[in-house]
């Protein structure tokens, strides 16, 4: 599903080159459960954006579903990482005016989906993540578990291949963050590819295969339990 050759970004902090990305080479199958771990800077949030569309790597390649996404122009991108990647953000980046049914018909409205079909697809995860009493509420009427939640809707409205979840628990009680993690496994659990990037050890662990970066670089990606470690990029 996605292959990463000796992929490359450099950010310049004043006259300093960060290789926030150094060299990673990746494979990942489809329905992967990843957890991806470090300390700040070590290019975690960076390969997100990269694996996301969000960002371009200044060298290598990016293969996703077997598309060269590097080749790609910014209008091919955008449309491709909308039918494809679904994203859960630590801060939920929801509409504030839009209510929970409408931030998660959001994209269903910018891919031209016609109403009925919105309605009906909308409804069904509604019910699916609990949400169906709160569809009319405004974020900042829902708690921040159930913000999270219509996020996830968002997300997976799509229906996409891919979950990139950053501190998807960042924000919440130990409660509602392990609501929130028994749907993100629930969905993997239904052939959806997830990778979540988090400082959250006990979270990380719960991964099938974990991905430790440091300075740019993959360190270590193993499963559980296994001590082999990927040599240095």
């Amino acid at each position: 599903m996605i292959e990463l050759n000796q992929l490359c970004r450099t950010f310049m902090l004043g006259d300093q080159a960060v290789h926030a990305l150094d060299n990673i080479s990746l494979s990942i199958s489809p329905g992967e459960y990843i957890s991806v771990m470090g300390p700040s800077g070590s290019g975690k949030s960076t390969l997100l954006n990269v694996l996301g569309l969000l960002d371009v790597p200044d060298s290598g390649q990016y293969r996703l579903n077997g598309t060269d996404t590097t080749a790609l122009s910014d209008n091919a991108r955008a449309r491709y990482r909308r039918e494809h990647i679904g994203f859960v953000f630590q801060s939920y980046h929801l509409v504030p005016r839009l209510t929970a049914r409408e931030n998660i018909e959001l994209p269903l409205v910018l891919a031209g989906v016609a109403p009925a079909e919105r309605k009906r697809k909308v409804t069904a995860i509604l019910a699916q993540l609990s949400l169906t009493e709160r569809a009319d509420h405004l974020p900042n009427q829902l708690s921040g578990g159930q913000r999270q939640r219509v996020a996830i809707g968002r997300a997976i409205v799509m229906q996409p291949r891919l979950l990139l979840a950053d501190e998807p628990t960042g924000n919440l009680d130990s409660q509602s963050g392990s609501d929130v993690v028994n749907i993100l496994e629930q969905l993997n659990r239904q052939g959806i590819t997830l990778l979540v990037v988090t400082h959250d050890s006990a979270l990380g662990q719960r991964a099938r295969r974990h991905i430790r970066m440091v300075d740019g670089r993959v360190v270590a990606d193993q499963p559980p339990g296994s001590a082999a470690q990927a040599s240095h990029a």
